[in-house]
């Protein structure tokens, strides 16, 4: 009996049991470091990063809620490369402003503006798709969804920077996971739960959800959420990380951009995060559209793609979590170069399998390599090479060459992608490996260059 034959209860059942299975399994093994932090500060702790990672797994959803669009509306291939390239090329440049001001505002007030913009955005957008998608529609979209990613922009700043003052250096890759845990259901939302919501009540309703629900998490922020733990009403501690031990007052921005963008390894960082930028779009964003076009959106892969993605991204994170912070020695390029050999395998089973129901398992490897390089490089290396006091630059600086490389691959794959006719057949789709190709080299190249690179710490714990 195969996936599309199973009874619709049962469709729906086992890739919940499944994810629920995964995350106990992951969390029950979990390793932990113990740096002595009391019951209490734990709790505190808790409540600070856990609706953080919800907000932040809902403006997941109404950032790739395009896709779902995208099938549900008829959206062509290139209206949709287009707004989802300049989307990404608004959200990477965002940076340059965004990372900063991260700093200098907080973590608590650039979330609360990430949410809140974000659903503004896309209530707009659903708006604007109540009378159906029409092409001529595709400058107007292009607008809301690059003002969207402009707001989407503070979100993974703002994750960073709130969690740097609360984990130290030995503990961020292990809690890396746990947090990757959340973000990642934020594609299982994304890729299975909006075509649900657009199959149940229309297109637009893609938008409309995640607005409403980015509403009720910004409220839930705004009461809860601190920037530090003394702000909390515990003590503040030494973090371990670059920095932490700076007391005067904070450098200027342009001294301390100088110093970040002349780090040779954050400079590394940020050229594996453009490679991986691009993969990970590239996989995640067109293999529905592939599914679509080769008639197999009924089988097993292409039904629960979300979920899969969302297992891959707890794997992954998980996986190069625990082996950072306890093979490695909180060391984050060992990890990068392991998951992106694996990247590199994944482009040769891509273009040797594309035609078999292989695929879509190889894939999904692809995706548990590049999610856990991202968190990897984005959400922990970022906190410890720019210290809690310089964060958001750093993270901004990483993240932008991220979408960097997200616009480049839209750019690149709507033309280069068969179209029409042409898509029905698996083969035509073999020119996906190829593209994928140079970047996971590349990528693979530039992390073998910070194998050993590691910030300069003291050992502290609270």
């Amino acid at each position: 009996m195969d996936y599309a034959s199973l009874p619709r209860w049962a469709q729906e059942l086992i890739p919940i049991a499944l994810l629920l299975l995964v995350v106990s399994v992951v969390v029950w093994r979990l390793p932990h470091v113990d740096l002595g932090h009391s019951a209490a500060y734990r709790r505190r702790r808790f409540l600070n990063w856990f609706p953080v990672g919800l907000t932040y797994a809902f403006l997941y959803m109404g950032r790739y809620n395009l896709t779902a669009f995208k099938n549900a509306s008829g959206m062509s291939h290139d209206a949709y490369g287009t707004i989802d390239g300049a989307g990404a090329l608004v959200y990477g440049c965002a940076f340059i402003l965004n990372g900063p001001l991260t700093d200098r505002l907080g973590g608590k007030v650039t979330i609360l503006l990430a949410a809140v913009g974000a659903a503004v955005c896309n209530a707009a957008m659903g708006v604007l798709a109540l009378d159906g998608w029409r092409e001529d529609d595709v400058t107007s979209f292009t607008l809301l969804y690059a003002a969207n990613m402009y707001f989407q922009s503070f979100g993974a700043v703002s994750i960073v920077k709130l969690n740097a003052p609360w984990f130290h250096l030995r503990e961020r890759g292990t809690f890396g996971g746990i947090f990757g845990i959340l973000i990642s259901l934020g594609l299982w939302f994304a890729y299975d739960w909006a075509p649900k919501i657009t199959a149940g009540l229309d297109a637009p309703w893609a938008f409309f959800v995640p607005a409403i629900v980015l509403l009720v998490f910004a409220a839930i922020d705004a009461l809860v959420v601190r920037n530090t733990p003394g702000e909390a009403g515990h003590r503040d501690f030494d973090t371990g990380d670059a920095g932490s031990q700076d007391q005067g007052p904070p450098l200027g921005l342009a001294v301390v951009a100088r110093r970040m963008l002349t780090n040779p390894v954050i400079l590394t960082i940020a050229g594996i995060e453009l490679c991986s930028g691009f993969l990970r779009n590239a996989i995640m964003k067109w293999y529905q559209p592939f599914a679509k076009a080769t008639g197999i959106t009924d089988t097993f892969v292409p039904s629960n793609w979300g979920l899969l993605l969302c297992l891959a991204g707890i794997l992954g994170g998980i996986f190069a979590g625990a082996i950072s912070d306890h093979v490695f020695g909180s060391r984050r390029g060992p990890v990068a170069s392991i998951l992106y050999a694996g990247m590199v395998l994944g482009c040769v089973g891509v273009f040797a399998l594309v035609t078999t129901p292989a695929l879509g398992w190889v894939m999904v490897g692809m995706s548990l390599c590049v999610i856990g390089v991202h968190g990897m490089l984005s959400g922990t290396a970022s906190m410890d090479f720019g210290g809690k006091r310089n964060t958001g630059l750093v993270v901004g600086i990483i993240d932008g060459f991220v979408y960097l490389g997200t616009g480049l691959q839209a750019l690149t794959l709507k033309r280069i992608l068969p179209d029409g006719a042409a898509s029905a057949d698996a083969a035509n789709w073999r020119i996906w490996a190829v593209a994928m190709a140079p970047a996971a080299v590349l990528g693979l190249l530039l992390a073998l260059r910070v194998w050993n690179a590691r910030p300069a710490t003291r050992t502290a714990g609270h």
